[in-house]
């Protein structure tokens, strides 16, 4: 099957930790490289954000990545890319005339405007995936919002559109049902994880791992993410000062010699001093992710405290290492994090909530053991790039089997 992957602003070339570089990233590399390894043939769409790459650049034997002239040869702010969608869409077309992939599959809202317009009179059905929604990220965002103004109509004509939506999580769908697109027309497939490049390390592969609190030592908590407020480290700074002993590191940001200008990181750093944890709470800044499994492994708990979380990678990451996770009950949380299982849900901006998970957890070597090789379990059956493909695969198959094809359209 040719397979189109539409993704205007996350190249699974670029390197992560960016202000747009994050989950739909990994996505779509590691969702492509897995199709290519049962013999599709993946062309992913990016838009062109320098001068430099060539125009077709292969990324894995069968996924080769296309970078389209769409707007300047600069990186551009997602929320700015709107009125180049166009020219991206137009692009689309001519390619398409050429040589019809069977199924497009678009990533992110402008991804499905451009989708759905080179795919125009061509029978190629497209399927869309959100990754976030503009309802959603204006809840919560308010005036802070960046998204253009166009986003939530534009969300539900394209949901309408398309062919068929692939969901990362059931409250997605729900989300979908509130802006009036019927429920039937969503397929629900998570997000994945590497589980051999995320796995237990040999300590815990082989039950022998202690939590350093129960060496005497201090109880080393995880926080993972870009720098920026909606990521709620905040709040995992704040349950600090109610875990007597415990040591909070947060992983992400600009460079770490860049931590010093960045204002999320300033904001945390304030906090920490301000509630009497700065001696206990190390901002690590951006790390490579060749280190990111060791780092995970050698938590005791992985915070994900977001105040809203359309999937979230990074529990999935935890789990895969054996690493309990006490995560925000909020949007892919729900369905990646077994509650009491392979960890705690607690209610966003609620550190107290979140201080007395940590507490019970990392006060309790068996709990940590159990969850941990729960969430092993877990991570394994469920969210593994295979079953991720599995799931994708079975719709792509099911719009381009009902997908008719006009007269005369390239094949």
């Amino acid at each position: 099957m040719r397979i189109a992957m539409v993704s205007e602003h996350a190249s699974p070339l670029a390197e992560l930790g960016g202000p747009d570089a994050g989950g739909q990233n990994v996505y779509v590399a590691q969702l492509s490289k897995e199709l290519a390894r049962r013999g599709h043939e993946v062309t992913v769409y990016t838009r062109r954000d320098s001068p430099d790459p060539p125009d077709r650049v292969p990324l894995v034997p069968g996924v080769t990545v296309e970078h389209v002239p769409a707007g300047p040869p600069r990186a551009v702010p997602k929320d700015g890319l709107l009125e180049y969608m166009p020219a991206f869409g137009a692009h689309l077309a001519r390619r398409w005339a050429g040589r019809r992939p069977h199924v497009a599959h678009a990533h992110f809202w402008m991804s499905g405007l451009a989708a759905l317009a080179g795919a125009r009179g061509t029978g190629v059905p497209v399927v869309q995936t959100f990754h976030a929604l503009g309802t959603v990220k204006r809840r919560h965002q308010g005036a802070d919002d960046t998204s253009p103004s166009e986003r939530i109509a534009a969300e539900r004509r394209i949901a309408l559109a398309c062919d068929r939506i692939l969901a990362t999580c059931s409250d997605e769908v729900f989300e979908l049902g509130a802006m009036g697109v019927p429920p039937e027309r969503a397929a629900v497939v998570p997000c994945g994880v590497d589980t051999e490049e995320f796995s237990p390390g040999p300590a815990r592969a082989a039950g022998r791992h202690r939590p350093r609190g129960a060496l005497g030592g201090r109880p080393r908590l995880l926080a993972i993410g870009r720098l920026v407020p909606r990521k709620g480290f905040d709040q995992a700074v704040a349950a600090l000062a109610a875990v007597p002993g415990a040591e909070l590191q947060v992983a992400g940001g600009p460079d770490p010699a860049l931590l010093d200008a960045d204002p999320e990181a300033r904001r945390l750093r304030r906090l920490a001093r301000e509630l009497g944890v700065a001696d206990r709470v190390r901002l690590l800044g951006a790390v490579p992710h060749e280190r990111m499994p060791a780092l995970i492994r050698g938590a005791d708990l992985v915070l994900s405290t977001p105040r809203y979380e359309p999937f979230g990678i990074v529990p999935l990451e935890a789990m895969a290492c054996g690493v309990p996770v006490v995560a925000t009950g909020v949007g892919g949380h729900l369905d990646s994090v077994a509650d009491r299982v392979t960890g705690r849900l607690v209610p966003p901006g609620d550190p107290g909530a979140l201080a007395r998970a940590v507490r019970e957890l990392s006060g309790s070597p068996e709990l940590l053991r159990r969850y941990g090789e729960a969430g092993r379990e877990r991570a394994l059956a469920r969210f593994s790039w295979e079953r991720v493909a599995d799931g994708a695969e079975q719709v792509y198959t099911q719009v381009v089997s009902g997908h008719r094809v006009p007269t005369g359209a390239a094949r």
